[in-house]
């Protein structure tokens, strides 16, 4: 880990008090190398992976040099994913707590396109989305950006992987030419530099930081199941490691809602992730796997990309990899922050000479016959979810929650976990001991003065909500 200190930038004081209070107390490897050039107006190439940092390498750069006053698309931000998009931009929003009357606005598909077009009338600072969305807007000419100072590509290698080099060259077609351009990506493939070579400015800075960034700390499974029984093997696995979150990964959308059906039906709460999935259904299950409120999820790759978990204990390789690069990818979201992981991967005998590629010292192969049974296993999420028909829209803080539900509701304060605000939602992770006094006394106690619906996150919602539930979610 580097010692660099962001005071040895030329950041405000507000900005380092910021990051202070966010916990920044030293530079990562990938901001150390790069956020000297980007403060410099430098186009810049940096690989580094997921978890390393860079949305705030990135991130500070945007800000330090946004005039809010000026009050103009200045910075856009593209990424592969919806939930990355939603990531980044709430990172940002955290950034940029100094910084007084920022406008940041998320723009993905899957969501209501009316709505987005309302809050683009009003204006925005900095724009966080997805390719084909942001060109939607574009060629309808709802958002222009000859204002624009600074792109970003988040995860370049990715978006590019998903297909999406033509709508990106749309998209930049309508950037000035004279700007800064800062590519982020896990790789540098020759696709990456040529990409690079086209929109960035011949004296592009490139950085590579992985090699300084220390490793994950991941004990490396490898079960040869002999039976086709790979459901029972998949419980066998996460009842041997007994994890308290784990990410399954398939190849298939129906694989995935396949596999987290059969989980549930064992005792094992378990959700999947995948495109067939509504914008606000897949927003539900990660908040719901992110905040203990489920166990297991089971997703494809293309679903899962953009997440960000920071305390995940174990990931299974369901269904081989496609390649190498994915592998890597895949087990990378386990053993973070310092924090030890276990990565599994199942295969049968048509894929033993596949597997060859993946022996080395370090990595355990044995029988999924080796594991002992572990009868009538369970794995239930320590807590459930509350959803509150009120948000942000409605002036709700979280210590508005926080007081109503530790007040008169009696709720010992370490039975309350995470809350999550969003425009017209509040959702707040409670204790499964205490999640039906939780609900039970805030359907009779005022919040704000106000009393609000509230339900169970995962059970059916309340009829009275009807349509209008499903429309506010939609654009929360």
């Amino acid at each position: 880990m580097t010692e660099a200190k962001f005071s040895s930038l030329p950041l405000s004081k507000e900005m380092l008090h910021n990051l202070d209070e966010l916990g920044y107390k030293a530079m990562t490897a990938v901001q150390e190398q790069s956020l000297p050039h980007v403060l410099n107006g430098f186009d810049v190439l940096a690989q580094a992976k997921t978890g390393s940092g860079k949305t705030a390498a990135f991130g500070i750069g945007l800000l330090h040099k946004l005039n809010v006053k000026k009050f103009r698309v200045q910075s856009l931000v593209l990424c592969p994913t919806r939930e990355l998009a939603d990531q980044v931009a709430k990172e940002l929003r955290r950034l940029a707590r100094a910084t007084h009357n920022v406008k940041i606005l998320t723009i993905c598909g899957g969501v209501a396109f009316g709505p987005q077009y309302g809050s683009l009338l009003h204006g925005a600072h900095i724009i966080v989305g997805t390719p084909g969305r942001i060109l939607k807007h574009l060629d309808k000419g709802y958002m222009s950006l000859k204002d624009l100072e600074i792109l970003v590509l988040d995860e370049a290698d990715r978006m590019l992987d998903m297909g999406f080099k033509d709508e990106l060259d749309q998209v930049i077609a309508h950037a000035p030419e004279v700007r800064q351009t800062l590519l982020f990506s896990a790789t540098f493939p020759d696709r990456i530099k040529e990409l690079s070579s086209t929109i960035q400015k011949e004296d592009a800075v490139s950085v590579a930081a992985i090699s300084e960034e220390p490793p994950n700390e991941i004990t490396e499974y490898f079960y040869h199941m002999t039976s086709d029984d790979k459901i029972a093997c998949l419980k066998k696995v996460v009842a041997h490691h007994a994890p308290q979150n784990a990410l399954v990964f398939c190849n298939t959308k129906i694989e995935s809602q396949d596999i987290a059906d059969k989980l549930v039906s064992s005792d094992i709460d378990a959700l999947a992730l995948h495109g067939d999935l509504e914008q606000y259904e897949r927003n539900d299950v990660l908040l719901r796997f992110m905040n203990s409120s489920c166990s297991v999820l089971v997703a494809t790759d293309v679903a899962a990309r953009g997440i960000d978990i920071e305390d995940l204990a174990l990931v299974v390789n369901y269904d081989i990899p496609p390649n190498y690069q994915t592998y890597i990818h895949r087990i990378g979201r386990t053993g973070r922050a310092g924090k030890a992981g276990v990565a599994v991967t199942l295969y049968l005998d048509l894929d033993i000479r596949l597997m060859e590629q993946y022996r080395n010292e370090s990595r355990i192969f044995d029988k999924i016959d080796s594991l002992s049974n572990v009868d009538n296993f369970t794995l239930k999420a320590p807590n459930s979810t509350l959803v509150i028909e009120g948000g942000k829209k409605d002036k709700m803080r979280p210590g508005d929650i926080l007081g109503a539900l530790t007040g008169e509701a009696g709720i010992p304060v370490k039975y309350i976990g995470k809350i999550d605000l969003y425009d017209r939602q509040s959702y707040v992770a409670i204790d499964r001991s205490m999640i039906n006094k939780a609900y039970t006394q805030l359907k009779k106690r005022k919040i704000k003065g106000r009393r609000f619906p509230v339900w169970m996150l995962g059970q059916k919602k309340p009829a009275d909500m009807s349509n209008v539930w499903e429309k506010s979610r939609l654009v929360r």
